[in-house]
C-alpha cells in the first residue's frame, strides 16, 4: 500500500513539472506566432505573460513569426479607413479609422504589419505607421512632385540579422524632364533620407496608384492601359513586363514570385511570373512570361452570385480576396476553402492587406 502512494506521488510530480515545461514552451516559443490581437488579450493571463509580451525582443519575434494573412484595410474617398478583419476575434486594429494621427491621412501602401499613409494638409506629408501599437513617423519632405496620388510601395521584410526594422518606401512619379516617361524616388530609414533614382523609364504610361507589390527585390506597378512597369531596387533598372489584366485584376505573390490575378466572369485566374524576358527568346521558343497557378469558379462555391462582376482585391499568403457586389470573399488556395469575410464592403475602394503585427520601429 505504501509502495502504491509512493508511486502515485511520483506520477503526480511528474505531471506536474510535464505541466510546467508546456506552459514555459507556450510563453517562451509559441506565442511570437500568434496575431497581435491575440497577444494584446493574452496580457491578462498572468503578470509573467505581460512582461513578456511587452519586450521588445517579443515584438520582433512575432514580426519574424507571424506573416499570415489578417484583413484588409479600405478607404472610401473624403472618408475614414475601415479594417475588415478575416477573424475579428484573433486579428484586428484598437483604431480602425487611424485617429491617432495629428491629422486626417489617406492609406497609399501597406507591407508586413505596417502602413504607409499620406497627410491631407498643406505639406501632403507621408507617414509610417503600425496601426496595432498606435505607433508613427513622419518622413522627411521629398525632393520631386508625385502627383494627387502618388503610385508609393512600402517594403518592409523583417529578417534575423535586424534586430530594429528598417523600411524604405518606392515612388514612381511622371517626369517632369522628359514626356510619358517615368522616374522613381527611394527613401531609405537606415539612411533617412531620399534619393531620386538615375533610372527614367520611357517605355512606361501611367502607372496605377495602390496597385503596387514588392517580390524578390523588385517593385511592380500595373499600368494605365495594359502592362507592368517592373523596377529592380538592386540594378537600378526598369522594364515593361507584357500582361493583359483588366480593370478588375490585382498584383501580389505567390511563393515569392510576382503574381497576377484577374478575373472573367464568375472565374479567377492566378498566373505566375516565370520569364520576363520572353519576348527576346527566339522565335517557337516555349518560354512564356506567364505560368498558370491556379483558375477558381467562384460560383461553384457561391452559387448565388449571379450575373455579378468579380473584382480581385488581393493575393498572397497563399489566399485569393475578391469582391462580389458588397460581399468580401476569401479563397484559401490550400484547404480549396472559399469564406465570407465581409457583406456590406464599399464598392470601387482601393484595399490594402494587414498583417496583425506587434513590430516596432
Amino acid at each position: 500500500m505504501d509502495q502504491g502512494k509512493t508511486s502515485n506521488r511520483l506520477a503526480s510530480s511528474k505531471n506536474s513539472l510535464i505541466y510546467m515545461d508546456l506552459r514555459d514552451i507556450i510563453r517562451e516559443h509559441a506565442l511570437s506566432f500568434l496575431p497581435a490581437k491575440s497577444l494584446i488579450r493574452f496580457q491578462g493571463v498572468c503578470r509573467d505573460w505581460k512582461l513578456r509580451i511587452l519586450t521588445p525582443f517579443s515584438a520582433y519575434s512575432q514580426s519574424l513569426s507571424y506573416r499570415a494573412f489578417s484583413g484588409l484595410f479600405c478607404q472610401p474617398p473624403s472618408e475614414a479607413p475601415s479594417f475588415i478583419s478575416i477573424d475579428p476575434v484573433s486579428c484586428g486594429v484598437p483604431d480602425p479609422s487611424l485617429n491617432f494621427f495629428p491629422e486626417r491621412v489617406v492609406i497609399r501602401s501597406s507591407s508586413n504589419g505596417l502602413l504607409c499613409c499620406q497627410g491631407l494638409g498643406a505639406d501632403k506629408a507621408y507617414y509610417i505607421c503600425n496601426p496595432t501599437t498606435k505607433q508613427w513617423k513622419k518622413l522627411p519632405k521629398h525632393s520631386f512632385d508625385h502627383g494627387p496620388k502618388p503610385a508609393l510601395v512600402l517594403i518592409f521584410e523583417p529578417t534575423p540579422l535586424n534586430f530594429v526594422p528598417e523600411f524604405k518606401l518606392v515612388c514612381a512619379f511622371p517626369s517632369t524632364d522628359f514626356d510619358n516617361a517615368t522616374e522613381f524616388e527611394i527613401y531609405s530609414s537606415t539612411e533617412g533620407t531620399w534619393k531620386v533614382s538615375r533610372e527614367v523609364c520611357f517605355a512606361s504610361k501611367s502607372v496605377v496608384s495602390g496597385s503596387g507589390v514588392y517580390a524578390d527585390g523588385t517593385i511592380y506597378w500595373m499600368v494605365k492601359r495594359h502592362g507592368i512597369l517592373a523596377y529592380d531596387l538592386a540594378k537600378d533598372r526598369s522594364q515593361i513586363i507584357q500582361g493583359y489584366y483588366g480593370a478588375r485584376a490585382a498584383l501580389g505573390t505567390v511563393n515569392g514570385k510576382l503574381a497576377l490575378a484577374f478575373s472573367s466572369g464568375p472565374a479567377v485566374t492566378v498566373n505566375v511570373l516565370a520569364n520576363v524576358y520572353s519576348n527576346t527568346m527566339q522565335m517557337h521558343s516555349d518560354a512564356r512570361t506567364w505560368e498558370g497557378k491556379i483558375q477558381l469558379s467562384l460560383d461553384n462555391h457561391q452559387p448565388r452570385l449571379g450575373h455579378e462582376q468579380v473584382t480581385v482585391l488581393y493575393v498572397g499568403c497563399n489566399v485569393v480576396v475578391t469582391q462580389v457586389g458588397t460581399k468580401i470573399l476569401c479563397y484559401d488556395m490550400v484547404t480549396k476553402k472559399l469564406e465570407v469575410m465581409g457583406t456590406s464592403a464599399p464598392e470601387k475602394v482601393r484595399f490594402f492587406p494587414y498583417v496583425n503585427s506587434m513590430v516596432s520601429f
